[in-house]
């Protein structure tokens, strides 16, 4: 249960992230932004042209709600299915962050060690039977 929590609890802070760097998106977009950022470089559009920080919007709940509701083996799979890619892009950005754009993003930084610290803890509620109604 304690996993569990920390889990929702680091959505949560995912999705207060997700949702920072989605106004500044718009921002961006407005052509409000008084800095470069990395939300006007193409990496911040990754899947099919969306905005990275709307697919955190709505990742992030999804995460924090599903970890309560895994019931299946199939829902366990599913969840980490997700938490891997979000783990993987997010190392890819973290690459693109240090040797590309090269640009200071401490809002990006948390939300990959977040994304990291999601899929880890969910390795670890599967690996201990806790996810499904096994545990």
């Amino acid at each position: 249960m304690l996993l569990k929590t920390i889990v929702t609890l680091l959505s949560g802070v995912g999705l207060c992230t997700a949702l920072f760097m989605l106004a500044k998106t718009r921002r961006a977009q407005a052509g409000r932004l008084t800095e470069p950022s990395v939300v006007q470089t193409p990496r911040a559009r990754l899947y099919g042209g969306v905005s990275n920080a709307l697919v955190g919007a709505i990742y992030y709940p999804a995460v924090g709600l599903a970890i309560w509701l895994v019931r299946t083996p199939a829902a366990e799979v599913a969840l980490l299915a997700a938490v891997a890619l979000a783990a993987l892009t997010s190392a890819y950005l973290a690459y693109s962050l240090l040797f590309v754009t090269r640009r200071p993003c401490p809002v990006c930084w948390t939300a990959h060690a977040i994304n990291w610290a999601l899929a880890l803890l969910c390795l670890r509620l599967l690996s201990d039977g806790i996810l499904s109604s096994r545990g």
